[in-house]
């Protein structure tokens, strides 16, 4: 017995993802204004919203399966150049962001910029791109297999 329905899981998911990109927005807000004890929070507030997507996700993709999109025409090849680039950058980023973060919490500061500079951009897209992609799949058009969500376990 699951606490919520399988089917809850992918509003869950864009909400951990916009709730990672209010936090990154913020983060950096902060640094740029040097309060480094509230970008400290932001980040590690945004790196938990992506632990729990990303536990979510491989929890709702093993109970649910592969949701196929259901858009026709343009929509299409635009759907799955976003789908691509951001399960790329996702798989490139979850390093970069683990040594982000490893690097800020032994106080490496300069190395911890250095890796940033590119963390931070990706992380901030596959954030953007999880709720757009979302959006899309579920909302802007209807997912072939969407059966398989209300028969999967619950």
């Amino acid at each position: 017995m699951t606490l919520l329905p399988v089917s809850f899981l992918p509003a869950l998911n864009a909400s951990l993802n916009a709730a990672c990109t209010a936090f990154l927005l913020c983060g950096y807000y902060f640094i740029r204004q040097k309060k480094i004890f509230q970008h400290r929070i932001c980040m590690i507030t945004a790196f938990i919203c992506s632990t729990a997507f990303l536990t979510s996700y491989i929890y709702f993709h093993i109970h649910a399966g592969i949701i196929r999109f259901g858009g026709q025409g343009v929509i299409r090849p635009v759907y799955f150049a976003l789908l691509i680039t951001h399960t790329f950058l996702a798989i490139v980023n979850l390093p970069l962001v683990l040594l982000t973060l490893s690097f800020a919490l032994r106080e490496k500061f300069a190395t911890h910029r250095r890796i940033a500079r590119w963390t931070f951009p990706i992380w901030l897209y596959i954030s953007v791109t999880g709720v757009i992609i979302y959006w899309l799949l579920y909302i802007a058009y209807t997912p072939v297999g969407v059966a398989s969500l209300s028969s999967a376990p619950q």
